[in-house]
Parts: C-alpha cells; sequence; structure tokens
C-alpha cells in the first residue's frame, strides 16, 4: 500500500523469532513510509517499529480476565454465588445477576448507591438495631485490607422475605496493587447451614447470658465477704485459745482464697500461661488446714474417712509462693477424691512427703509431693479426659480440674492421676523455695 502512497499507522504485527531459544512470539507495532527520490517517485517502502509484547501480553491477559469477570457477574448459572462489588467509598459498583434474583432489585436500580444505608437499609431491610453498623465495619476492613469471611447477615428481599446469608467480604485492587474498593459475595443458608446459624445463636446468647451471670455472683459476692472479714476481724481482736486462731486463720485463709478467685476470672490468662502469680511467705501448715477445711462437709455428708499422713515439720515451714492458687488447686484435687470415693467404708487419704533440694549458693526449695487417695475405680473416665484436654471439657468439674491443673503448671508444678488395682490417686508435686534458716527443719 506504501508503494502506492498509501501510508499506514499503528499496524500490529506478529513475528516469530528462531535461533537456539524456544520459538516465541513478538508483536511489532509498525508505520509503514513510502521512500521517494528528488523527483517525487517512490522509490520503496520505509517501516518504524515498535516492540510492544510485553504490553501486549498485559492486555491480553486484562482482557480475558476482564471476560471471564463478566462472565461471571452476569451468569445465571445457580453454582455461581450472588456478588457485588463497592468503591472506596461503599459505593455500589457491581450487582450480580445472582444478586438480582436473591434480593428482587435490578442492576439498574441498585448500581451507583451506597451499600449501607441506602442499598441494605433502604431497599432491603436489615434485621437488628446494630446490623447496619457491622455491616459497616466488615466493608470498611475490606477497603482496609482486612478480609472478612462467613460473617452472619441477614436482610429481607424487595417482596419481604427474610434472606440468611454468610457474607464474605475482601479488598479489590487496581493492576497497580492499589486497594479500590471492596469485592463480596454471599453464601446462601441451606436448611443445615440455617440450623448451624441457629445454633450459633442460641450458643451467642447463652454466652452472654453466662457471662452476665458471671459479673453479677463477682459483683454481688463482695458484700457477704466483705461481711466475713469484718467478722474475723472482730473475733482476731478478741481474747482466743490457739485453736481458735487456727481456726480463724483458717477462716481467712479461705476468704483470701475466694478474692483471689473472683478477681482473676480471665481463663484467657490462665490457658495463654500469662496469668501473674504472687510471691510471699506463708505457712505450709495453713495451707493444708485450708485445704482440709473446704472437703469436711462433703466428708461428713458422705461419712467417709479422712485419713492425715502429714509430717509435724510440714505444719511449721514456711515457703514463698501464690497461697490462694495453691489452695485453689490441692483443693480442687482432695474435693474430686471425696466426691467418686466410695461411700460404703469408704475413706480419703492425703499424704504429704517433703525433701529438700539445694540448687544454688543460698536458694533451698522443698520438694514437696501430695498424694490424694481413695480406694475403687475413682474418677469417670470422661472426667480425666477433660482434666488432660486442653481445647475441650464436658463437664463443670472437668473445667475445674483443667484449670488447676494449667495453674500448677504455671507454678513449675505438674499432677499425675493413677489408676491401680484396687486404688486410684492424684501424684501433685511442687516445689517452692524455702527460707534459708529452715533448710535443716525437713529430712
Amino acid at each position: 500500500m506504501a508503494l502506492y502512497c498509501e501510508e499506514d499507522k499503528n499496524v500490529e504485527i506478529k513475528l516469530k523469532t528462531f535461533g537456539s531459544e524456544d520459538h516465541k512470539a513478538i508483536y511489532v507495532v509498525v508505520n509503514a513510509c513510502s521512500s521517494k527520490d528528488y523527483t517525487n517517485n517512490i522509490v520503496g517502502v520505509c517501516f518504524v517499529g515498535q516492540d510492544v509484547t510485553g504490553h501486549k501480553v498485559v492486555m491480553d491477559k486484562f482482557i480475558n480476565i476482564q471476560g471471564d469477570y463478566k462472565a461471571i457477574i452476569h451468569s445465571p448459572n445457580p453454582l455461581i454465588p450472588p456478588i457485588f462489588a463497592s468503591d472506596e467509598n461503599t459505593c455500589c459498583l457491581e450487582w450480580s445477576t445472582a444478586m438480582e434474583k436473591l434480593t428482587g432489585w435490578s442492576r439498574e436500580e441498585i448500581i451507583g448507591k451506597m451499600l449501607v444505608g441506602e442499598i441494605f437499609g433502604s431497599c432491603c431491610h436489615l434485621k437488628g438495631p446494630d446490623a447496619s453498623t457491622k455491616f459497616m465495619i466488615v466493608l470498611h476492613n475490606a477497603i482496609g485490607g482486612e478480609d472478612t469471611d462467613k460473617f452472619p447477615f441477614s436482610f429481607f428481599d424487595r417482596n419481604g422475605k427474610y434472606v440468611q446469608a454468610l457474607l464474605t467480604a475482601n479488598k479489590r485492587v487496581n493492576m497497580e496493587g492499589q486497594i479500590i474498593g471492596a469485592f463480596c459475595f454471599l453464601q446462601i443458608a441451606s436448611p443445615e447451614l440455617q440450623q448451624a446459624l441457629k445454633v450459633q445463636r442460641q450458643q451467642e446468647r447463652n454466652r452472654s447470658s453466662r457471662m452476665k451471670e458471671l459479673a453479677y455472683i463477682c459483683q454481688e459476692v463482695k458484700s457477704p465477704l466483705n461481711g466475713i472479714r469484718f467478722t474475723n476481724s472482730l473475733l482476731g481482736a478478741t481474747i482466743l485459745t490457739e485453736d481458735q486462731k487456727q481456726f480463724l486463720e483458717t477462716s481467712a485463709a479461705c476468704e483470701r482464697q475466694i478474692v483471689k478467685i473472683l478477681r482473676d476470672v480471665d481463663l484467657e490468662s490462665i490457658e495463654d500461661g500469662s496469668m501473674e502469680l504472687e510471691k510471699a511467705k506463708f505457712s505450709l501448715g495453713n495451707v493444708i488446714n485450708a485445704v482440709v477445711s473446704q472437703v469436711m462437709l462433703l466428708l461428713r455428708e458422705r461419712n467417709l474417712q479422712l485419713i492425715r499422713d502429714i509430717p509435724e515439720e510440714i505444719k511449721t515451714l514456711a515457703v514463698y509462693g501464690d497461697q490462694a492458687r495453691i489452695q485453689q488447686v490441692l483443693a480442687e484435687f482432695l474435693l474430686n477424691m471425696v466426691r467418686y470415693a466410695p461411700s460404703t467404708e469408704g475413706w480419703v487419704e492425703i499424704h504429704v512427703h517433703p525433701s529438700m533440694k539445694q540448687i544454688s549458693d543460698g536458694l533451698t526449695i522443698v520438694h514437696t509431693e501430695f498424694r490424694m487417695v481413695c480406694p475403687g475405680e475413682g474418677l469417670p473416665p470422661e472426667l480425666v479426659g477433660d482434666m488432660f484436654h486442653s481445647s475441650r471439657w464436658i463437664t463443670q468439674e472437668g473445667l475445674g480440674l483443667s484449670m488447676c491443673r494449667k495453674i500448677l503448671k504455671l507454678m513449675n508444678g505438674e499432677v499425675q492421676y493413677i489408676r491401680e488395682s484396687e486404688r486410684c490417686y492424684f501424684l501433685i508435686i511442687l516445689e517452692l523455695p524455702i527460707p534459708p534458716r529452715q533448710s535443716e527443719s525437713v529430712d
């Protein structure tokens, strides 16, 4: 054509390469110009070209992706979920065919409106006073780069039908990787999913109710505890015998244990090992008295005998640690042995065996083994399973045992549950530092 003075511009030519490398196609955009002599006669053609292979590959991919995207968005296939998208201001940019069918609102009626308030709020009414706020948070999280998966999302369609779904919101990005909005799709709740959502909502309500109950108990129990503390202070100001002083100390120790538990109700801190333990000096004998006092009523109710094998030197041995938590742990293990000991001519034994260990200059610890024994089969297998499984529990007693085992671990202690032919027992091992002056008082 250029030979006949018809010059072309921006003609795309596909060429193949040859040589040792793989035969690859390259794309060149050329301009064809006529070459003339001094008499203005055409004597040839001049080509000016530019290699646009990289640009061509990118554009082809973009066109293919764009085509796939439009095919997905506008497909009536029931396997494709309802899809909608927004810009960075939560203005609706896309409303798929499946969304039209689900809501009853056409694409032409929706595009350009705000997703929060206009679409989901006016067109599709949301259920619940804070549903709009939660939906807005999910959208803005996606626009901020934080995806949300399977968020419970419910609304009323154009005809007032209640729709339950799970919303997944992801960020939208351009070719440069910049976030330009949110891309959302809905998973419609099948009957099985609706039942699962119903169970989930019931569990959330139960959890909320339990949290309120716990907050109520923690608040209301403080007043009678203050009354107990005041009464103990009045008794302490009177003339008491040595036995009465010991009873008063046991009562005060149990009161401190209750206060400690109420103040530290965060189970997550126990689970993840972040709970702080106190380190104060206390008498190991007072701890044992407080532990035994917490099971005496149940022992009498079940007509069980308590056998104590406790060395005399333990009763006056001073150690360092968290007294209230140690009482809590030992009392929980002893209480479960009492609870499951056979009542006919039954008994429960608590055996304490201390031994000294010198670990460094000036620092001595007492290695103490507590054995809590009862005859018979002892604890049910599911209770033992609750105790040693960190991720689940079936019974309240199992939860208590599990938490106490973890508290003991935080104190570098350990517990074993051992079942023999005619008896079973807890073996609790605990090491506590003691003042240097007492290092010779226990063999």
